[in-house]
């Protein structure tokens, strides 16, 4: 098993190497480039000057690439174009808000699509799998903005029971309680996004074990049919789900830019947001990188779990 880590984490270097270039280059492509959005129309040929060079963005681009890639080896983003704050800890400020909002929505997507595709596929084709078909399609077409928006029409202002924005009440003594209030719309929105998908993808996967000999066996010794379901089925039918979970997890430096942005929620996701809207490079080309380490880590974790979910999978 460590031989197979380190070897897979060695394979991941030159992939993050060439999704790193492709991100600088796609950057440096952006019509106007760092340099025009890094300078003020209002400076002095001098004082443009000076800027360029301390940024060092008269230099040719793979020369900047290089300093550029070096920093990110040694964690140094660079600073960002708006206040010239370090981009690292721009990043660090935000990224326990959306720790808080995706890792509650993930956790919440789990408890309801886990039981809602078992049971679909349990009740292959009756009244209830119908219903629960119907409502995943309806959950994974549903545009997340527009959900959003609803929510906040209906809950938030025609009735008042939730905040319309914001991860705390302005002014207001910081508690729990209003953390947990400020928390119930946006978790709504991104986890039923999550359990349209997973529970679909459960569903698939536990049909395809439910028909397997092994288990028509264990029907025939007599061993009942709740066990037969949670611990042999479903364990096996764990891995695709896995797979898609890991996926949207590594995801979490790319923050819920639709929900934070609506619910003006002061995480990754909004950040992102900005820094696009104002093409901030250092942010962007940081938080893209971040994010492309952090799936592959999690596809990583994925392979690991795949063993210990199946004993016949073997990493020699």
């Amino acid at each position: 098993m460590t031989t197979y880590i380190v070897r897979r984490l060695l394979q991941a270097i030159p992939l993050l190497l060439v999704i790193s270039i492709v991100l600088f280059g796609l950057l440096q492509l952006i019509p106007g480039g760092p340099a025009q959005v890094a300078l003020s129309p209002r400076m002095s040929e001098q004082a443009r000057h000076d800027m360029v060079v301390a940024l060092g963005l008269d230099q040719p681009a793979p020369i900047q690439y290089v300093k550029w890639l070096w920093g990110t080896v040694h964690l140094d983003f660079g600073n960002t174009f708006k206040d010239g704050r370090p981009v690292l800890t721009e990043i660090g400020d935000r990224l326990p808000a959306t720790v808080e909002l995706l890792g509650l929505s993930f956790l919440v997507a789990l408890l309801c699509a886990i039981p809602l595709g078992i049971i679909a596929a349990v009740k292959q084709y009756s009244i209830v799998d119908y219903v629960l078909t119907v409502l995943s399609y309806i959950g994974i077409s549903m545009p997340v903005f527009w959900f959003a928006e609803m929510l906040i029409l209906v809950f938030a202002i025609q009735h008042g029971w939730f905040p319309t924005s914001g991860r705390q009440t302005e002014g207001g003594p910081s508690s729990f309680w209003d953390s947990a209030h400020h928390l119930v719309l946006p978790v709504i929105v991104l986890a039923l996004a999550f359990i349209a998908s997973w529970s679909r993808y459960l569903r698939s996967s536990m049909l395809e074990v439910l028909h397997q000999d092994y288990l028509r066996t264990a029907r025939a010794k007599g061993v009942q049919r709740l066990k037969i379901i949670v611990k042999h089925a479903f364990r096996n039918a764990l891995i695709p789900l896995v797979t898609v979970v890991a996926l949207d997890v590594g995801g979490i430096f790319g923050g819920a830019v639709i929900t934070e942005t609506i619910f003006a929620w002061p995480g990754l996701g909004r950040l992102f947001y900005d820094a696009l809207s104002s093409r901030d490079y250092p942010v962007l080309m940081a938080m893209m990188e971040l994010s492309a380490v952090t799936i592959v880590l999690c596809n990583i974790i994925a392979d690991i779990i795949y063993g210990i979910l199946d004993p016949r999978i073997r990493y020699s």
